[in-house]
This record gives structure tokens, sequence and C-alpha cells, in this order.
């Protein structure tokens, strides 16, 4: 009887593996180098035979074993193509076909942030509520939609890219998309700082911040300290955040908003941010939908990865 699954997150630079019982049993976390030379040719052949070796290594046969989901970083439709991963290299790429030729076992695939937000919905912050929203704010702003335990995944995997979603009319700088104005430019960390640069430079306002160089973290630690500008720049940047999360919510109508990535490390402040502009702009339908923080941090795909062989 089957009773153990494998999950892995694949990057940029390293491809996180876990085994886990079928209940969600954490065993045994490891990672591997990504190696992304040759249009990433050796990055699953690698991931297949690291599970080999951990079968061998506690005896695990073949029928005890349920499959290995794997998170990758790109747009992977239902039959598992991903039709570009450019940190690894890959184009028009089915995960499926070439993961379950190596591992010879039961496979899936999704999108990282996706598999993620499964990840917590199943062990994390979301735990218990089959609908949830997942918001990464990182580098970017990325999402992941759970819609009654599942993954929303799209017509070509594209679902959950709240991060382009558009906020701002007369945005002059492009987002990595080549958009204008996108949900990421003013609520991801790297938005926080273009935020407090021009707000900065806005204003003569005495700030800590200037004080040389800073980061993101920065910003919300003179915030919580009382630093009257780093408070003004904090409340905008949770305008932005409230706004878009708003936005997203009156859509898919979660039950839970599960916030991940760096930027959730300024911890419960980020709630009573975002909130004001949230309320503001939410569809009345979709105003009572919980708030929690990330609890799985870097290992949320790998039990998302899982979650989706258990599926």
């Amino acid at each position: 009887m089957a009773r153990y699954v494998f999950g892995a997150d694949v990057g940029g630079t390293t491809a996180k593996i876990g085994l886990l019982t079928e209940t969600g049993e954490k065993l045994d976390f490891w990672e591997i180098p990504t190696r992304t030379e040759n249009h990433g040719e050796m990055i699953l052949t690698d991931v297949a035979e690291a599970i080999r070796d951990k079968m061998k290594e506690r005896n695990i046969d073949d029928s005890e074993v349920i499959g290995a989901g794997v998170g990758v970083p790109g747009a992977v439709n239902v039959d598992g193509l991903c039709y570009q991963a450019v940190n690894l290299g890959w184009e028009n790429y089915n995960v499926v076909n070439e993961f379950h030729s190596k591992l010879k076992l039961p496979v899936k695939a999704g999108n990282d942030a996706n598999v993620a937000a499964l990840g917590e919905a199943w062990k994390g912050g979301g735990q218990g509520y089959p609908n949830m929203l997942l918001v990464t704010l990182g580098t970017g702003v990325g999402g992941g939609i759970i819609n009654e335990g599942k993954i929303l995944t799209g017509a070509k995997g594209s679902g959950g890219e709240i991060g382009h979603i558009h906020l701002v009319d007369d945005e002059v700088d492009a987002c990595g998309c080549g958009n204008h104005g996108c949900f990421e430019q003013y609520a991801s960390a790297t938005g926080a700082m273009r935020i407090a640069k021009r707000m900065l430079a806005a204003s003569s306002e005495d700030s800590v911040l200037r004080n040389g160089d800073f980061e993101c973290k920065d910003v919300f630690d003179a915030a919580k300290k009382g630093d009257a500008l780093a408070v003004k720049i904090a409340e905008q940047y949770g305008y932005y955040l409230g706004k878009g999360i708003a936005i997203t919510a009156s859509v898919v109508n979660p039950e839970i908003i599960v916030l991940g990535g760096g930027v959730s490390k300024a911890g419960e402040m980020l709630f009573d941010l975002l909130m004001p502009s949230f309320k503001k702009y939410v569809f009345p339908g979709c105003a009572s939908a919980k708030f929690a923080l990330a609890k799985l941090g870097n290992d949320a795909g790998v039990y998302g990865a899982a979650k989706m062989m258990i599926q």
C-alpha cells in the first residue's frame, strides 16, 4: 500500500526535495544543485536520481510511493507543458512527460507559486480553508489561488498571476512583464523601495532613511519605531497592497488570504496597513475574508508538490 510521496520545488539555483507521508508528515527534506546548462536538460534527471537514491537509502519500494509532484518557475498547463521557464532554460517543455520517463513513477507538475499556495492551504497559514488566496511579496508579487482545495491553473497555466493586475494609469516605469502600473510595481519589496525613494525625493522631512543606504526591511522597521516619513511610506505601500488584494478577492472570493514572501516578515502590521484600502475597494460579498501570514517559508513548494500527487 502506498504510504509515501515526494515533492520537489525546482528553482534556478537549487531544487528542494521532500519525502513525506501521505498525511503530510515531513520525513526528509534536502536540496540539490540545479544544473541549468544546455537548456536545463539534466534538471529532472538529477531530481529523479535524488529521489531514487532516497528510496534506496530508506528501502522504499515503488509500490509504497504514491508519486512525485514538482513545482517549476514558469506557467504549466494541466497537461504538464511548461511554456517557458527562463531561469531553467526551458521552452515548450513537457515537465510531466520528461519527469515520468526518468523517474518511472506517477508524477504531476505545476507553477511554483501555485504549488506553494497548495502547500500553505494543506499544512500552512491557510490550513482548514478550501478557498484560499496566497499573495507572495518578494522581488515581485506572486499569487496562488486555491479553489475548493485545488489549484486554479487557468487555460495555459497562468492562473494566479495577480502581480500584473493594473493599478496605476500614469506609471512611467515599465514592469518586468512590459506593462506599466502593475500591482507588483508597488506591493513587492522592489515596489516598497520605489515608493520610499520617490517620497524621500519629494519631501525634505527628516527621516532615518536618509542616513545612507537602506533596504525594504528598514522602511518597516523605521515605521514601527515611529519615523514619521517611514510611516507615510508604509501607509502608501499598504494602500496599494490592499487595493490589489481587494481586486483579486472580488474575483475569487477566498475564505482566507495568506501573505508570504520576504515582505511578510514585517508581520501583523501589514494587515493594519492594507485594511483601509482593502475595505474601500473590495466587493462587499468578499469582504469577510480572513488574513493570515504564511507559515511554511521555503518549504511551501515541497509540501504543495506532494499534495498535488495525493489529490
